[in-house]
């Protein structure tokens, strides 16, 4: 009787400690069934994707404390969650999506830990699908995996316009196999003082009917380990190289209709065959009803002073909301390659890749809960 009635006293002290401080507990469920035509030799792949559907999967907790004067603490951990087998994602980390700490106030906000670069919060409002299983990401998988290790972030919101900075003094733990989102550039150098840094870079405007922003995000690299080092993603083999993506891109709203587009200018330093490329984007949003939203994408990645590496992606989705947390989805994606390009339509899952040259289809029907 003491045992339980001592369990039950801490449980309401814990409890009302986490009320106290303000904290929150979120979350997101989203799976569903994809079918991928033209994989590899021309077989088509039906699975339950890992990575995401309409949205990446994830539990969250977020805190904010007062101390008074106008200034908070605030703290942010977030876990990726793999419904199709209940596995942790971004490479098996415990809270691999966001882990914050840090203050706010009238200033804005200043955070440590992982956390998203301004690559994010510079597509948040062009990108019309978002980080969906068709989309931007399928033509660059840094675009929905922009997050560092060992970063500080500055971020502040001034009237209509929002600054924002990152900085990491080693950018990645997880090695480029067990996900996407894995670069193989390990943390903090005592002997290369720029391996592995990372910065970005935002100024956004945005208004009740249109809005506009521009970003920079820049990666370094770092010398392998050893001979028998994994191979390093993007050709990053020196700190000295960078791997950078310039941004610009703006929305506009017509009543219910916006439309939304840009361009990201990628420079690679440590590709030999395809160091420049610019992928356009232009999506739309349209609600058909209160429940009945229909959106789309057109996107086209472009290399430089180089032919037969180009691919151009065509998505659509319908979105039915069941409730306010609860929504089914179908989405339809497809992929054109170049006669030597082989990217998948689908960033749902690796192993998904056609053929050199090959165009690819991709469906997925599902349902998304918020909680």
């Amino acid at each position: 009787m003491r045992i339980a009635s001592l369990v039950t006293v801490t449980g309401l002290f814990v409890a009302g400690a986490a009320q106290a401080q303000g904290v929150t507990i979120y979350g997101m469920v989203d799976t569903g069934i994809e079918s991928v035509s033209n994989v590899g030799g021309g077989g088509t792949l039906v699975r339950m994707p890992s990575n995401t559907g309409l949205l990446p999967s994830r539990l969250g907790f977020r805190g904010k404390e007062d101390l008074g004067g106008g200034l908070n603490t605030i703290f942010t951990l977030e876990m990726g969650l793999t419904p199709d087998t209940g596995a942790s994602g971004q490479g098996g980390r415990l809270f691999g999506r966001q882990s914050t700490v840090g203050f706010s106030g009238d200033w804005g906000a200043v955070t440590l830990g992982r956390q998203w670069t301004m690559l994010f919060w510079t597509l948040l409002e062009s990108d019309i699908l978002g980080p969906a299983v068709y989309g931007l990401g399928s033509l660059d998988s840094y675009i929905p995996n922009s997050r560092v290790d060992n970063s500080i972030a500055y971020k502040g919101k001034f009237g209509n316009f929002t600054l924002g900075g990152t900085y990491s003094l080693g950018r990645d733990t997880v090695n480029a196999g067990p996900s996407p989102a894995g670069t193989n550039c390990a943390g903090e150098s005592s002997t290369d003082a720029q391996a592995c840094r990372e910065w970005s870079a935002m100024v956004k405007y945005d208004t009740a009917s249109w809005g506009a922003a521009v970003g920079y995000d820049t990666l370094n690299g770092r010398t392998p380990a050893s001979v028998s080092d994994a191979l390093l993603p993007a050709g990053l083999t020196s700190s000295a190289k960078s791997d950078s993506r310039l941004m610009l891109n703006g929305y506009v709203k017509f009543s219910d209709l916006k439309l939304a587009g840009g361009v990201i200018r990628r420079t690679n330093d440590g590709s030999t065959t395809r160091p420049k490329s610019d992928l356009w984007y232009l999506g739309a949003s349209y609600p058909l009803s209160p429940v009945l939203t229909l959106e789309g994408t057109y996107a086209k990645l472009a290399y430089k002073d180089v032919s037969n590496y180009d691919s151009s992606l065509i998505a659509v989705r319908t979105l039915y909301k069941l409730s306010k947390r609860s929504t089914l989805y179908a989405q339809l994606g497809r992929v054109d390659n170049d006669s030597l390009a082989n990217v998948s339509v689908s960033g749902g899952a690796a192993g998904s890749n056609p053929a050199l040259g090959a165009s690819q289809t991709g469906v997925m029907l599902g349902v998304n809960h918020t909680f």
